[in-house]
């Protein structure tokens, strides 16, 4: 189980980019898949995520309405929609799988330190957005 993220950069404030992440090793056919963010000194702090089973979907109150979570099942790709970006989305973001799609969104309103990612199926090594003038 492995997953791949791509689409970070340096993004002025206002602006918009599109994160994807690719799902390799098992099918996404009932599973969480979503995306954590970490700011430099922080915890992961949940931002989205996707129920495959149903496309049900998660959002931080701070990003609802900003950012969007989409998928490809053709692909097995995630793909994080992030538009009016503000300098305090500033992070790596990291894209993670579960099987338990109850338990990620759990995890995603509580909170994961850096310690407690084994946790989940499958993280990935991440991607960084920076939003700067």
């Amino acid at each position: 189980v492995q997953v791949v993220e791509s689409g970070g950069g340096l993004v002025q404030p206002g602006g918009s980019v599109t994160l994807s992440c690719k799902a390799s090793g098992f099918g996404l056919e009932n599973y969480g898949i979503g995306w954590f963010r970490q700011a430099p000194g922080k915890d992961n702090k949940g931002v989205s995520c996707i129920n495959t089973s149903d496309d049900s979907t998660y959002y931080a109150d701070s990003v609802k309405g900003r950012f969007f979570i989409s998928r490809d099942k053709a692909t097995n790709t995630v793909y994080l929609q992030m538009n009016d970006l503000k300098p305090e989305d500033t992070a790596i973001y990291y894209c993670a799988v579960d099987e338990r799609p109850s338990f990620l969104v759990a995890t995603m309103k509580a909170g994961l330190a850096p310690s407690q990612v084994r946790a989940l199926d499958a993280w990935g090594q991440g991607t960084l957005v920076t939003v700067s003038s």
